[in-house]
């Protein structure tokens, strides 16, 4: 494995985080609903700090993307057929109601949830999914407000829609991130067509930033369409399906699948371009090289990349009472070697040593959050997929 660190993080324009956990998490130690079978028990594993134990919450999930904690202790959770399921008391629910229809294809489908920092008073959350329509599939970003009887959605509506769709499967991206203020974060791949990373006039490829009601918000580096589309933040990127954000500085982060090799975390800032596919330190799935090296002039290094590929999934920052040992770091849900890497930060934001946890043990890890508990959430993605809660294991 090769890996890189090019120094501090910088400081984001527009502070964001990715949407907070509202209430304690309660924990849950079965999973019993038409779908779902029951919880495994808890296993432990070693890690650098002492033992692990890992409880499996639900099973009989058909590749879930993405988990949240909900008031009260229950859980949110996408499917990326289409469905969202509530996990509360021990219990999978039935598919919500009212959810907006997805194109599943590929890769895409349902994917991610985010909920509004004024979640337990307005109800609302946010998904991104993949959406048919003219030219064939495109990554689109909808807000909604959960019933109170948490049977369904309502108030739905579409924010944001890529400009430009293709009948590929692949590259939808695509995570959500909410700032303080309430705008949202969220990438977009590729979509299987690399060239239209660079372009500044598409939607593909890129970090986008907008308001809670779709507008754009005053901080974008082309607001006004000078230079590029009023909504993209940042462009040169391959596929990002984790965004986060180090609410103790700021600090927006993400992570994006390479090619075979490349995989890369970013800092993005406002109109920078981070290389994709001019510069990678991946090669193309058949061997032949990619772009024009690892490096040129007024493209943006990453912070730290894998070679090999290691598939990642989401990306969290540990901030959280029961690994205080962990307190900053970085942790990356993969997909391809099916683990947990935990990317340690030094006091200047530079990434070190990566410790990789429960290598095989549970399938393609798609999701990683921390719970209010400091506790870690994960979602497997895998066609009977499982939530699985990752807490401190017994004194060694």
């Amino acid at each position: 494995m090769r890996r890189t660190n090019t120094g501090a993080l910088e400081r984001v324009r527009a502070r964001s985080r990715r949407a907070p956990a509202l209430a304690m998490f309660l924990t849950l130690t079965t999973a019993l609903a038409p779908c779902a079978a029951s919880a495994q028990e808890a296993r432990e594993f070693p890690s650098q700090h002492g033992p692990l134990r890992v409880e499996t919450l639900a099973t009989g999930l058909e590749h879930p993307w993405s988990v949240e904690a909900l008031p009260g202790g229950g859980l949110i959770i996408s499917e990326r057929p289409g469905r969202l399921r509530i996990l509360r008391d021990g219990k999978l629910s039935n598919p919500l109601k009212g959810v907006p229809k997805v194109a599943e294809r590929g890769q895409g489908g349902l994917l991610d949830i985010a909920l509004d920092p004024g979640f337990a008073e307005n109800r609302t959350l946010y998904l991104t999914l993949a959406a048919s329509g003219k030219g064939g599939y495109g990554t689109a970003v909808v807000r909604a407000k959960l019933a109170k009887d948490e049977s369904g959605l309502t108030d739905v509506r579409e924010l944001f829609r890529m400009n430009k769709f293709t009948g590929k499967g692949q590259h939808f991206g695509s995570r959500i991130a909410i700032a303080p203020d309430g705008s949202l974060f969220f990438g977009i791949g590729d979509r299987g067509e690399g060239d239209r990373a660079q372009d500044p006039r598409d939607h593909a490829g890129a970090i986008l930033h907008i308001n809670a009601d779709g507008s754009i918000p005053g901080s974008n580096p082309y607001r006004g369409g000078t230079g590029g589309l009023a909504e993209i933040w940042s462009k040169g990127h391959r596929n990002p399906q984790g965004i986060a954000v180090d609410p103790r500085d700021g600090t927006l982060l993400t992570v994006e699948h390479g090619a075979r090799g490349g995989d890369e975390i970013n800092n993005p800032q406002p109109g920078h371009n981070y290389g994709w596919p001019v510069i990678t330190y991946g090669k193309d799935y058949s061997g032949a090289e990619i772009g024009e090296g690892t490096a040129k002039d007024g493209l943006d290094q990453p912070l730290f990349y894998w070679d090999p590929s290691i598939a990642p999934g989401a990306l969290a920052v540990y901030h959280g009472k029961m690994f205080p040992e962990w307190d900053g770091d970085l942790l990356v849900a993969a997909l391809k070697y099916q683990l947990l890497a935990r990317l340690e930060r030094d006091d200047s934001g530079a990434i070190g040593n990566e410790e990789r946890l429960f290598d095989g043990e549970f399938g393609r890890i798609r999701d990683v959050v921390v719970a209010p508990d400091g506790a870690l959430l994960m979602v497997t993605d895998e066609e009977d997929g499982a939530v699985l809660r990752v807490s401190k294991g017994a004194t060694q």
